[in-house]
């Protein structure tokens, strides 16, 4: 049965103070569609800031879930940002939860773009216009 974090931890995560987004870009591909949510996740080529390769990407608005295509490799552009969580956080997860993370980060879809692998240029492109 998993451990319950004690209620300051749960406070901090909650109230995680984020950065300036950094627009990164990526390519790789929809693992999955969360129609309900909006959101993806997406297995990616080049890793991000934290090494991982399979990340959750918040959607716009405006994107519709049934536009998109699993398997379909694309170019993705995208917000990171990044709270850093305190030192006694980070070792309470590591020793009480064998949970080795430093911050928490959130990822929004900017663009979306489908690539055409056989001749290497793009076909399609979605984006967001706020």
């Amino acid at each position: 049965m998993a451990k319950e974090l004690p209620k300051w931890a749960q406070d901090e995560i909650k109230n995680a103070k984020f950065g300036k987004p950094e627009s990164l870009t990526r390519t790789g591909y929809i693992l999955e569609i969360y129609d309900k949510d909006n959101k993806i996740d997406a297995q990616l080529y080049e890793e991000v800031e934290d090494g991982r390769r399979i990340i959750t990407l918040d959607l716009p608005k405006k994107t519709k879930t049934t536009d998109l295509m699993k398997g379909v490799v694309y170019e993705f552009t995208f917000n990171s940002v990044k709270a850093p969580l305190s030192k006694k956080l980070i070792d309470l997860l590591k020793k009480e939860m064998e949970i080795d993370m430093d911050a928490i980060y959130q990822f929004e879809l900017t663009q979306l773009e489908a690539m055409d692998v056989d001749s290497g240029t793009s076909s399609s492109s979605e984006s967001e216009e706020e």
